[in-house]
């Protein structure tokens, strides 16, 4: 496990994953055999590894990535370093003939990401990169009423995400400094379109054009070092998406918005036959049966209370930790071979509408998304 010492890396991956997945025993097969995890953290801080060993109770770390690779103990190598280390590593690990699960962008360019998945396909290497928002209990609650015929027609889509991240001048930033540097790789669209293409693709339809504004709204921040630093990548992103059946997405994301919603994370799906709202956990559901009738009639209190008409959608199934459901899988179809379709080639379309959002932006025109 490689970059584990990063924020992502130790709370999703190693604490909320991997952790428990190891303290349960491994993963128990229906033949009754059992998948046994062995972990190794690997980094470039030998103190950090130690407090993250000692926390998580994984006794083995290295700062030498070398000595893993030719391993043949380990049979799989994860990423969760910046993005920026991300492919040369990898293309390590292919050629290791280690099995590669990462975190995304899984690369800096799409070019180099759609090379990782060839590369990946021509070792024989079983690949995968993390797409946790698709077992999010909110959006399969989602999954589930499309599934029941529940919308009808779907007509759009609209996320918000987001919340405010301190500058650093006088409350800590929580979240890392190189995500506000365009020359590290940073930036919210290059973050969060990788997000938006697989939680589309696979709930919703195929991205098929893009027309994306981002913004630069906070200029200054506070490093890791206490030090001031001009902030030279997008930290807003406002995104409308063309999808393949005619459904309209937009997201709006942003680490410079006070949350006044019910999660950090919200869609809202619109159909013929009825809506829902879903955040992280939660989802709402109002039928076309339940839709009130308003009057524009600004001269009067508004007479309707428009949260009554909704449902909340009872919890009809258990729900385990996103990333740690996606691991249990990608660990079976290593063992398996069942079916995992969220490969290097998934990751390579988020690298793409990244790319191609940037480049509505630098435009300022809707931009199609060619198929892969």
């Amino acid at each position: 496990m490689n970059g584990v010492t990063g924020r992502m890396g130790t709370n999703q991956h190693l604490m909320r994953s991997i952790k428990p997945i190891m303290e349960q025993g491994g993963i128990k097969l229906p033949s009754g055999d059992v998948i046994e995890v062995d972990a190794v953290l690997v980094g470039r801080s030998e103190a950090k590894l130690a407090a993250l060993s000692r926390a998580s109770g994984v006794k083995k770390y290295t700062t030498d990535l070398d000595s893993v690779m030719s391993d043949p103990a380990y049979q799989v190598y994860f990423d969760a370093q910046v993005t920026g280390r991300r492919a040369a590593a990898v293309k390590k690990a292919i050629e290791a003939g280690k099995h590669v699960y990462c975190e995304k962008p899984t690369g800096t360019t799409t070019e180099e990401a759609l090379e990782l998945y060839a590369l990946a396909t021509q070792a024989g290497v079983k690949n995968g990169v993390v797409q946790d928002k698709l077992w999010l209990p909110g959006l399969l609650k989602v999954k589930r009423l499309i599934e029941s015929g529940f919308f009808g027609e779907i007509l759009s889509v609209r996320g918000e995400f987001g919340y405010w991240v301190f500058e650093g001048h006088s409350i800590p930033a929580q979240r890392p400094s190189w995500n506000y540097r365009k020359e590290d790789d940073g930036g919210i669209i290059v973050d969060m379109l990788c997000h938006w293409r697989y939680v589309l693709d696979n709930l919703f339809g195929e991205v098929k054009a893009v027309s994306c504004l981002g913004a630069t709204h906070i200029k200054e921040r506070i490093d890791e070092a206490g030090k001031p630093y001009a902030c030279t990548a997008d930290d807003a992103c406002y995104a409308t998406f063309e999808l393949d059946g005619g459904v309209i997405a937009h997201f709006n994301s942003s680490w410079t918005v006070r949350v006044r919603r019910d999660d950090l994370l919200t869609l809202q799906i619109d159909g013929t036959k009825g809506s829902a709202v879903a955040g992280l956990r939660e989802c709402y559901i109002q039928h076309y049966g339940n839709t009130p009738k308003p009057v524009w009639n600004p001269d009067i209190k508004q007479p309707i209370d428009f949260y009554e008409g909704w449902s909340l959608v009872p919890e009809q199934e258990a729900f385990d930790n996103a990333f740690k459901v996606q691991w249990e899988l990608f660990l079976k179809h290593i063992v398996l071979d069942t079916p995992f379709p969220w490969n290097l080639k998934a990751g390579a379309k988020g690298v793409q509408l990244a790319e191609k959002g940037l480049e509505s932006w630098e435009k300022r025109a809707w931009v199609n998304v060619e198929a892969l």
